[in-house]
């Protein structure tokens, strides 16, 4: 069964063992998703059956949106609840110190991942060393703010909603906004709502042709050059310049890549659900 869509992954569950659930709702062997949740967060987590699972690095899946609440005090290793070794009693901030803290991270901003992370190093995740308290040497990464802003301030918690680039990690910039107020904090709770033009729809079934990054192309040949797999020439194309491609088949599609025109398949024969 090819089926493309959103699941709403509960707290306190990874996203690899709600995929367990997953494939025993629908009976279904080959399930796949995209955009790893850390257990204590919720929200909107990209699935993907049969076939479509090998189409998430063709999904329009950036920007993301998230709502977050900042628990100020609060002292985690991992930067969330999962670890709180500390809570202190903070001063309270005016909203204005909230909303420059906030804004302050706003546009591009580099970096270092939680600890706690499912990057590797030396072939090793990042969370497994933290949790045997080796060294963990993580490098800078780069992620763009799209926008921020403040939903709710009821002191020590600061709600806000926050627009970023894929990859960036919600825990370690709510670590820098408590550092602009000088103070220790970890997140208390985070859902995501949406990625790309993805948002939780109660599992409905999703033409995956609407959310391609990639741009359609013609081919104007024997329709069973595609069905088959058959070498392809570039004559049969309306658009022969250079890039990756989505081929429509009538009851199937096809991904192609146009080099030096030369056409090579990237998918082949994907069957429509």
């Amino acid at each position: 069964m090819n089926r493309l869509f959103v699941v709403n992954k509960p707290i306190f569950q990874t996203s690899n063992s709600y995929m367990g659930y997953i494939r025993r709702k629908y009976n279904s062997k080959k399930v796949g998703f995209s955009g790893t949740l850390d257990p204590f967060a919720t929200g909107c987590l990209i699935v993907a059956m049969g076939q479509y699972t090998k189409l998430f690095q063709y999904l329009q899946k950036t920007p993301k949106g998230y709502i977050a609440t900042l628990w100020l005090g609060a002292k985690s290793n991992s930067l969330d609840i999962e670890n709180v070794t500390s809570i202190k009693d903070v001063p309270e901030f005016t909203i204005d110190e909230v909303y420059r803290a906030l804004e302050s991270i706003r546009g591009e901003i580099s970096y270092y991942p939680p600890k706690f992370s499912a990057k590797k190093i030396g072939g090793e995740r990042a969370y497994n060393l933290a949790r045997e308290n080796r060294e963990v040497k993580l490098k800078k990464i780069t992620s763009t703010i799209y926008d921020i802003h403040l939903i709710h301030y009821n002191h020590p918690f600061i709600n806000f909603e926050i627009v970023v680039s894929e990859g960036s990690y919600i825990r370690s910039l709510g670590q820098i906004i408590a550092e602009k107020l000088g103070v220790d904090a970890t997140l208390s709770s985070l859902k995501r709502v949406y990625e790309g033009r993805f948002s939780f729809e109660n599992e409905k079934a999703l033409n995956p042709l609407k959310y391609l990054n990639i741009p359609q192309n013609i081919y104007m040949g024997d329709i069973n050059y595609l069905r088959f797999g058959k070498k392809l020439s570039i004559d049969y194309f309306k658009n022969r310049n250079d890039g990756v491609y989505w081929i429509d088949g009538d009851n199937f599609f096809s991904i192609i890549e146009i080099e030096d025109s030369r056409v090579k398949y990237r998918l082949n024969r994907i069957e429509k659900s």
